[in-house]
């Protein structure tokens, strides 16, 4: 929610009201959807009681398909949907569908509630998950890819790309290139085992079964089985991975680490062996990066701004508005996960003018629906505060009428990309999530920004240059507001 609207939240039995100045903005907060097969198993109806009586959240239960508790979404409107699943329940197909079934409860392309797929290695580690009320505030990263140092509180980073290559931050201190270890396994598994890091990131080669530590030379790996994490050096030393404090694992650039297919997938071992409470990952092959890349230009590089799983719609959402400005004619095509090589298209005007491809298009297409969000939604996962690049600040100049102003911090670098590592870096539009929910919005000033609004969040397009010397502003007044 935003930390800048001037609200305040009054319980209601299985709602929540909104009160801005007056006037009352209400819809369900939580809802938890669940197969009637998983829930008659008793062991995991334990998770799903726990879900419910933690955000006094309602139940929707269906037999054959998720699509059947459409009506119900549709009725409770939820903040929040947490899909309890098996890890068999759990294919990609099965992500691919809530995807794309949580943009159907309104008549708008994007994401209408913020939503996690909640599974575990069995039963007793969803409820694991299921039972963190403690808020995470993220204080220590650790990554075996480049990340934005000058945006954490204190981390480390080996490089994949460069043997030898790694950053260390200090706490209150400036982030220092080091040598680091030819094999750096041993070194990425104290950072979960001994540093406790709260923010795992990785990239590189990987399968349902291995992160492949080095890119471009050699290098051991983290492998799993039966729930069990363990890394394997270059000399065959295999490293136990036992990690307990609540953390958040965003595998950004690897390839199929979401994808659970067995009980021995390194995701269900995450969250077994690392206390992973929270992670995003691909389902199919990467080889775009929206999705994945993006989750650190919302998370890590605008810390403290959203929560993890904010973060994530927020890149959803930019990545929605990209399809739908620029490749309007397969921006709703719903292909098979990972299947869209062979989508054809003409490229629109406004592509041309961005001067994107016809590769951008299906790139997009294919990254939409294939990034699984997995655990509680609710649970709250945010980057301690730290350097922004610009203001960005939702205000209520009167009853019904909204600002959203935007003020660059970093001179005409502001809404330059932070850090380039990776794929489909920088460049995001800025997006602030709205206190309630709206309908019928009118712009009164602003419309130059090309913005988008919809019932919950507002979405600027980065101009792509600044004017330091600007508050950009965005005004919009409520026509109606959802009783």
């Amino acid at each position: 929610m935003s930390r800048h609207s001037n609200y305040s939240r009054i319980a209601l039995t299985g709602t929540l009201a909104w009160m801005v100045t007056g006037v009352v903005i209400q819809a369900a907060e939580y809802v938890v959807v669940v197969s009637k097969a998983t829930l008659s198993d008793p062991e995991w109806s334990m998770v799903v009681k726990e879900l419910v009586d933690k955000h006094q959240g309602d139940l929707l239960v269906y037999d054959k398909h998720v699509n059947e508790t459409l009506p119900g979404l549709r009725r409770t409107f939820p903040r929040y949907a947490c899909f309890v699943m098996t890890s068999d329940e759990t294919t990609r197909q099965m992500v691919a569908n809530v995807h794309r079934l949580t943009r159907k409860l309104d008549d708008d392309p994007y994401a209408d509630v913020f939503w996690g797929i909640l599974t575990g290695y069995d039963a007793a580690n969803a409820l694991a998950i299921a039972k963190d009320r403690q808020s995470l505030v993220i204080h220590r990263v650790a990554s075996g890819t480049e990340l934005a140092m000058d945006r954490v509180t204190e981390g480390v980073w080996y490089c994949e790309l460069q043997q030898n290559r790694m950053v260390r931050k200090p706490p209150g201190g400036e982030a220092t290139q080091l040598r680091g270890p030819s094999d750096t396994t041993e070194a990425l598994a104290a950072t979960l085992t001994d540093y406790k890091a709260d923010l795992f990131v990785t990239s590189g080669h990987a399968t349902e079964r291995d992160w492949q530590i080095g890119f471009r030379y050699r290098n051991g790996s983290f492998q799993s089985r039966a729930g069990e994490l363990f890394g394997v050096d270059t000399t065959g030393q295999k490293i136990s991975i036992k990690s307990d404090n609540p953390k958040v694992y965003l595998p950004v650039g690897n390839c199929l680490m979401g994808h659970i297919d067995g009980p021995d997938a390194m995701a269900l071992a995450f969250m077994k062996s690392a206390a992973v409470r929270q992670m995003a990952g691909y389902t199919v092959l990467t080889w775009y990066g929206y999705a994945g890349w993006g989750c650190l230009d919302y998370f890590v590089e605008q810390p403290g701004r959203y929560t993890f799983v904010e973060a994530f719609f927020a890149n959803q959402h930019a990545m929605i508005e990209r399809l739908e400005t620029n490749f309007p004619d397969i921006a709703r095509l719903d292909t098979p996960p990972g299947a869209t090589a062979r989508v054809k298209f003409d490229l629109s005007d406004a592509a041309k003018k961005a001067g994107l491809t016809v590769q951008d298009g299906i790139g997009l297409l294919h990254d939409r629906d294939v990034l699984a969000l997995y655990g509680d939604p609710a649970w709250s996962a945010t980057m301690a505060p730290g350097r922004l690049s610009y203001d960005q600040v939702l205000t209520e100049a009167s009853p019904g009428l909204f600002a959203v102003e935007i003020k660059p911090l970093m001179g005409q670098k502001s809404f330059d990309p932070v850090n380039t590592n990776g794929s489909q870096r920088g460049w995001r539009p800025f997006v602030h999530l709205l206190p309630g929910r709206m309908k019928y919005v009118e712009i009164t000033r602003g419309q130059e920004l090309s913005p988008v609004i919809t019932d919950d969040f507002v979405l600027i397009p980065n101009p792509g240059f600044c004017d330091p010397g600007k508050t950009y502003r965005l005004e919009f007044r409520a026509k109606d507001v959802s009783p």
